[in-house]
């Protein structure tokens, strides 16, 4: 009879202190000592312009575009894959063309970007001299800097050795909703 009531008291001094806890294994409820906050995450569209200029005046643009989410890379890439003869009957192949890669950030100043740039192309036949096989023509621009939004800006520069000629690489970045 005694060990009812001792029992039943217990029960209730410890159902008016807090209850029976469970242990932090068993909690299912979400932390309250670091609550998780969720990043939140920019896309970008980048407007690439390659732009030719012969004595000052241009005479050519290509255009590219790609879209970025910020933290990220990307890049774009066309052109051609051309057989080149290395030994007798053995060949390597070569990328001929465009590609574009970039990666970009945010940070309060603006928009961090790296940009690599590579384009080739054939030499047109009153460029290539006296040689009897196709003349390959490169440029390449690895650049990095800081662009704000909507404003275009040149990334890098190249003159052509072998002509009057002058590429320039430009960027405009603009925030997707």
């Amino acid at each position: 009879m005694f060990k009812k009531p001792v029992v039943a008291a217990a029960l209730i001094l410890t159902l008016m202190s807090g209850g029976i806890r469970d242990s932090p294994a068993q909690d299912s409820s979400p932390s309250k000592s670091a609550p998780e906050v969720e990043k939140i995450v920019n896309a970008y569209r980048l407007d690439f312009s390659v732009n030719e200029f012969e004595d000052g005046k241009k005479i050519n643009t290509r255009q590219y575009s790609m879209n970025l989410n910020a933290g990220d890379s990307n890049e774009i890439k066309i052109g051609t894959r051309v057989p080149v003869e290395s030994k007798q009957g053995e060949f390597t192949y070569l990328d001929v063309g465009t590609s574009i890669w970039c990666r970009l950030e945010e940070r309060s100043n603006g928009l961090p970007i790296s940009v690599r740039a590579e384009i080739s192309n054939f030499a047109m036949p009153d460029q290539q001299g006296q040689q009897a096989r196709p003349v390959l023509r490169q440029l390449s621009i690895k650049a990095s800097t800081v662009a704000q939004l909507g404003k275009p800006m040149v990334v890098g520069s190249v003159d052509d050795p072998n002509s009057k000629r002058m590429f320039q690489l430009e960027v405009t970045v603009t925030k997707l909703k």
